[in-house]
């Protein structure tokens, strides 16, 4: 929005020419959404502690966790609220890309709201019925894939690029719409299967959207795309805008669910930043990267149904609980121990992922 006013401006000084500036826009959207979460933050933690909007504990988990009864939740929203102000202020509204990334962060965030409100709002245990939650998120994963494949203008938008190779990029057709469903959904599920300790799932999407926000601004520039080797896409370096948001919605957050935790994302934000960087991802064509950089979310997920598999078909459990995050805390590592080991493993996995624009 403010990007049309500074052009109007610049007609009068030339100087407002400077917000033209993709990077600049970036980096005012992050400080935007890093302001809106800290001022915002303190208020939305005090509302839903007076609505008593707190998290509820399982019993047969660790029992360090059992202080964290009533912690409030839905925190997430905070997130939605800042990447939302942040990029519709700063990015180019015409973009299709931005319209399509926004659309399916919100639409996950609606889906992780239902499901927050019916666990925590109206007391259903069971919150949002799996079968009912994984139709929906087929419903906006399916939704997004199918626009994306409609509205692709050249061929490249539509492949498969493999990392570490040269030039190899695999056509798809139809079956990218296919690609980018399981992409988008999978790392929805992904990131929410992470989010079980303070800070855990919130500062790896931070990292992982700011290495995406970097492949958004080399694919969408002519010159960077073709030195690096990488698929050109118009229009995708606009995302720049959304991913700077996103690290600044989520570093303002993790200001307040740091340990210990002053307030949980819950599955509004943490269904919706998985949605985010999938799209993001299957955007600028980093979908094989993306599962690199988000190595801490394949694992969490992995052990989970390693977890499930190996107690219906045997009757015996591989982890003393799943998430793996949950097993090392039964190991006896503190929970900040666990937390910061995997953010550092984040750290490595995404210098591997960005060292895949040269390696090749």
């Amino acid at each position: 929005m403010l990007l049309y006013i500074t052009h109007a401006l610049a007609q009068i000084y030339t100087g407002f020419n400077v917000f033209s500036y993709l990077t600049l826009r970036a980096i005012l959207a992050s400080l935007t959404a890093l302001l809106i979460s800290l001022l915002v933050g303190p208020w939305m933690i005090r509302t839903l502690a007076e609505r008593q909007v707190g998290q509820r504990v399982r019993d047969d988990g660790p029992k360090s966790h059992l202080p964290k009864a009533g912690t409030p939740t839905m925190g997430g929203a905070l997130i939605l609220v800042a990447i939302g102000v942040s990029t519709l202020l700063w990015s180019d509204l015409a973009n299709r890309f931005v319209w399509i990334t926004l659309g399916v962060t919100l639409a996950f965030g609606l889906i992780g709201f239902w499901d927050d409100y019916l666990k925590l709002v109206v007391g259903n245990s069971r919150g949002l019925i799996a079968r009912y939650k994984y139709f929906w998120q087929t419903v906006a994963g399916l939704g997004c894939a199918i626009t994306l494949y409609v509205t692709a203008k050249t061929p490249a938008e539509t492949t498969l690029l493999v990392p570490f190779f040269k030039n190899v990029m695999l056509p798809l057709g139809a079956g990218y719409i296919v690609l980018a469903y399981f992409v988008i959904v999978g790392a929805s599920n992904a990131v929410n299967l992470t989010d079980g300790l303070d800070g855990l799932a919130i500062m790896p999407s931070v990292m992982v959207g700011g290495a995406l926000g970097v492949f958004a601004y080399v694919t969408g520039n002519v010159v960077f795309s073709g030195y690096l080797g990488i698929p050109y896409v118009a229009g995708a370096g606009e995302l720049l805008v959304f991913c700077a948001a996103l690290v600044g919605a989520g570093l303002g957050f993790l200001w307040f669910n740091t340990y210990p935790a002053q307030v949980f994302m819950g599955d509004i934000g943490a269904l919706a930043l998985g949605a985010a960087l999938g799209v993001v991802a299957v955007i600028v064509k980093q979908e094989i990267v993306l599962f690199i950089m988000g190595g801490v979310f394949v694992m969490e997920t992995v052990s989970v149904m390693l977890q499930v598999a190996s107690f219906k078909l045997t009757g015996k459990r591989i982890f003393r609980m799943a998430p793996i995050h949950h097993h090392f805390e039964l190991k006896g590592w503190a929970e900040p121990k666990v937390i910061v080991r995997f953010w550092i493993i984040t750290v490595v996995l995404v210098l591997v992922g960005l060292a895949t624009l040269k390696v090749r």
